[in-house]
């Protein structure tokens, strides 16, 4: 039997998954590394801690599930793209990995916009935001230019901890998608937006597919993971589409809602649909998109509101369950960084509103919740507006789908069918996205259909959306409100 391996890096741990060539998962592990918050938006990471949680999440796949290590057919890494990682021309890491949540490259966003921002969009299809990588190295050449100077290669997250394992220097054309320097005309690095950068583009890695071979494992990363030299390693992609591709959206009009770090509503499509509000990536399967809404802070802000007043998951959601929908008139904005859709603007804060004597713990707990989940319908409402068409129900991803209660939340507040699979990590779909790639699988809708399945479903409660719709009218003017406090002040 030969054996596929998934690994993915996220916004606080790294996760493995060992698929077996019938489909079964054979075992999973998770390692966590920080994430380092150093106050005004900066967030980091360090990109060795990446390199160290791949190489313990192989070893202890290997001890879980007692198979032989030359059993392993291939493997493959994904991770959170925007996420760029300067290097010397040795390879040497120069400074810690600025997060795509970082907001510290606002003054930068604002010159793109103001002269630059028509060019950018007709080439990226994106419109400036502090997420993109083009206004992070802006603020890394003028704020450390001795780093600048010594920066000759730039890699991605995913393509650093690779790098390791094969030594190559690539990347894939999702990857480069997400920089803002990549031309999605010609499937090019754009010299013009690199210009705007002061960047040479000879120095931006080789763009291939996610399914092509990167290299092989070296003796070194052999001797420490216990992966025999020689072993396929393929490119891998971005986290978000292979989340998409685990939760088995393949086909044009699936759709998925995310509870992730960020969430995200994306819906399959044969084409970009170019609006401010979306982003737009393509998909594994060639001649198909994934534009999509997301809100920066979802299963971050129940992480943050959990390690500031303290409890476990199931404990606050056992609290939440005590009040009833609406929390007493307590809302909960997650702009804990800023928000993305359909705002685009790095200083709005997280805020509470709305507090009476009466609320207690319990109701913080379940506005959380309901804020996130109103959040994802300003995504949603946004998505509606372009008007691509999709299916009447929707897979859910990330995290935060293992909360009932969450669940059951978002279906009120979106009003939609929610469907669960068995697996839907985005280090599953790695471990599929490998088999496909080294011929395993005959086709990314053959994975799919053989190592997946739906497990649970959500529906929406009518008189609950009602009275939701009423609580979207009050989270919307809110936001109205203090936007124009926020306005720089942070």
């Amino acid at each position: 039997m030969k054996y596929l391996l998934g690994i993915d890096f996220g916004g606080g741990a790294s996760k493995a998954t060992l698929l077996s060539a019938s489909g079964e998962v054979i075992a999973t592990n998770t390692v966590e590394y920080p994430t380092h918050y150093l106050g005004n938006g900066q967030v980091e990471q360090d990109p060795g801690d990446w390199v160290k949680a791949a190489i313990e999440n192989i070893r202890a796949l290997l001890d879980k599930s007692g198979i032989a290590s030359r059993d392993v057919a291939a493997l493959s890494f994904d991770a959170a793209t925007h996420t760029a990682v300067l290097c010397d021309g040795e390879g040497r890491v120069l400074r810690p990995a600025i997060y795509w949540t970082d907001t510290r490259s606002k003054r930068e966003v604002a010159y793109l916009k103001k002269h630059h921002g028509a060019e950018i969009f007709s080439r990226a299809y994106h419109r400036p935001d502090t997420i993109w990588t083009l206004p992070q190295l802006m603020w890394v050449k003028q704020n450390e230019p001795s780093v600048w100077e010594k920066t000759k290669k730039i890699f991605f997250a995913k393509d650093f901890v690779r790098s390791f394992f094969t030594g190559d220097y690539v990347t894939d054309v999702i990857e480069a998608e997400g920089s803002m320097l990549f031309d999605y005309k010609t499937l090019s690095w754009s010299e013009d937006l690199c210009t705007i950068a002061g960047l040479d583009p000879a120095i931006l890695p080789k763009t291939v597919r996610p399914t092509s071979l990167a290299g092989t494992v070296t003796e070194e990363a052999a001797r420490a993971t216990g992966i025999p030299a020689g072993t396929s390693v393929y490119c891998g992609t971005t986290d978000t589409v292979m989340e998409i591709f685990a939760a088995g959206a393949v086909e044009r009009g699936d759709m998925t809602v995310k509870l992730a770090t960020a969430g995200r509503i994306c819906v399959i499509a044969d084409r970009p649909f170019r609006d401010v509000n979306l982003i737009n990536y393509s998909h594994i399967e060639k001649g198909l998109w994934y534009p999509g809404t997301a809100t920066k802070s979802c299963a971050s802000s129940n992480r943050w509101f959990r390690d500031t007043f303290g409890g476990d998951y199931r404990e606050l959601d056992e609290l939440a369950k005590t009040v009833e929908p609406g929390c007493g008139g307590l809302v909960y904005h997650p702009y804990l960084n800023g928000e993305l859709t359909p705002y685009a603007d790095p200083d709005l804060c997280g805020s509470f509103t709305g507090i009476r004597s009466g609320h207690t713990k319990a109701h913080f707990a379940r506005a959380v919740l309901e804020g996130v989940a109103l959040s994802m319908l300003d995504c949603q409402r946004a998505l509606e507006t372009v008007g691509i068409p999709h299916k009447e129900n929707a897979v859910m991803i990330g995290m935060g789908g293992k909360s009932p209660l969450w669940r059951q939340i978002l279906s009120d507040v979106l009003g939609i069918r929610l469907t669960v699979k068995q697996y839907s990590d985005s280090s599953f779909g790695t471990a599929m996205l490998a088999g496909v790639a080294a011929g395993i699988f005959p086709s990314f809708k053959d994975a799919v259909r053989l190592c997946n399945r739906e497990i649970s479903e959500t529906l929406p409660d009518p008189e609950r959306h009602d009275v939701y719709l009423k609580c979207f009218e009050r989270y919307k003017a809110i936001v109205a409100a203090l936007a124009p406090i926020y306005d720089g002040a942070v």
